[in-house]
């Protein structure tokens, strides 16, 4: 193997485990639940517990991951934490993923009903 074969090597490698460790924290239905509100807007904390049935800690707890794995920034308005989508490709990911359940799940509704 040469050099430049075993470089690349390591470099899929380390994007291998970034990749793994970004489908680690995306592997939770509220995290996705919170993308796809920010994917409408940027919002507070308020707006996302009125849309997703979480409690407050449990909300503060998956947004505090998700700001750490740099997938949502955060700033300060007034008294309010704004929360926003940081990361571009992780809306592509979760549009894809979740486009194509939504169409495995027709598909069995649809089997279903004949």
């Amino acid at each position: 193997m040469t050099k430049k074969a075993a470089k690349v090597g390591v470099e899929q490698g380390a994007a291998f485990e970034r990749a793994a460790k970004l489908f680690g924290v995306l592997a939770t239905p509220v995290r996705l639940r919170i993308i796809g509100e920010l994917c409408a807007s940027e919002t507070n904390v308020t707006h996302l517990l009125g849309a997703i049935n979480v409690s407050q800690p449990n909300m503060s707890r998956h947004l505090n991951v998700l700001f750490k794995a740099g997938i949502v920034s955060r700033r300060r308005s007034g008294a309010n934490v704004i929360y926003a989508l940081a990361n571009p490709s992780v809306v592509s990911i979760c549009k894809a993923v979740c486009t194509d359940m939504d169409i495995e799940v027709a598909k069995s509704h649809d089997a279903i009903e004949i």
